[in-house]
């Protein structure tokens, strides 16, 4: 099932990123100070990795796609997904905001930034858990192969001709970044064909 297996690996890149964002949360809350750089590359791969990327598939594809199948664009687990991706902006746009302050050592944008740092975190992996464990297994039960494989090359025209292989490459190598400063281990799995050229399931 390819189509998951896209959103899968996509799920252990942003949590390797979350990891790093936990690292500068906990060193600015301590008063070891924040890099400025590295808040802004993390903020940089959750609008446009995590968001534009992995939310945009779901968005624009995925949810869609269950909602034909009679999914409740409304009252459904895609409507809460939908809900959960835009309470995700605001709390990323509250740390980018927190960023530069936060780097002069001015205390209540150190506070904003740890708060906003810490909800996002919980936030985004308890959505992941959520995908993960709940949604996607109701994917593979609602739709047949077909659609699936047919998701899934949607999901690979988004990375050609939406997103573009470059950028989504530059985002990945963030990632990688962001880990080896902070000493972040890569997670299994999570770059290998993300978020095209997965292995046929």
């Amino acid at each position: 099932m390819r189509a998951i297996e896209i959103l899968e690996q996509e799920h252990r890149v942003i949590e390797q990123v979350l990891a790093c964002l936990d690292r500068m949360a906990e060193q600015a809350g301590q008063g070891r100070g924040l890099d400025p750089e590295s808040a802004h590359d993390a903020v940089g791969f959750f609008r446009n990795f995590a968001d534009r990327c992995h939310h945009g598939k779901e968005e624009d594809r995925l949810f869609p796609t269950l909602e034909a199948r009679g999914f409740s664009p409304d009252a459904g687990p895609t409507a809460v997904m939908r809900q959960e991706h835009r309470q995700g902006r605001r709390l990323v746009a509250a740390i980018e905001a927190s960023i530069d302050g936060a780097a002069a050592g001015h205390p209540d944008a150190v506070a904003e930034f740890v708060r906003a740092a810490r909800l996002y975190g919980a936030m985004l992996r308890a959505h992941i858990q959520k995908e993960d464990h709940c949604l996607f297994p109701m994917v593979a039960q609602a739709l047949g192969r077909a659609d699936l494989e047919a998701l899934a090359e949607s999901f690979e025209r988004v990375e050609r001709e939406e997103i573009g292989a470059d950028e989504h490459a530059r985002w990945l190598r963030t990632a990688d970044k962001l880990a080896a400063r902070f000493g972040v281990g890569p997670v299994p799995g999570s770059h290998p064909g993300c978020c095209g050229n997965h292995p046929a399931a």
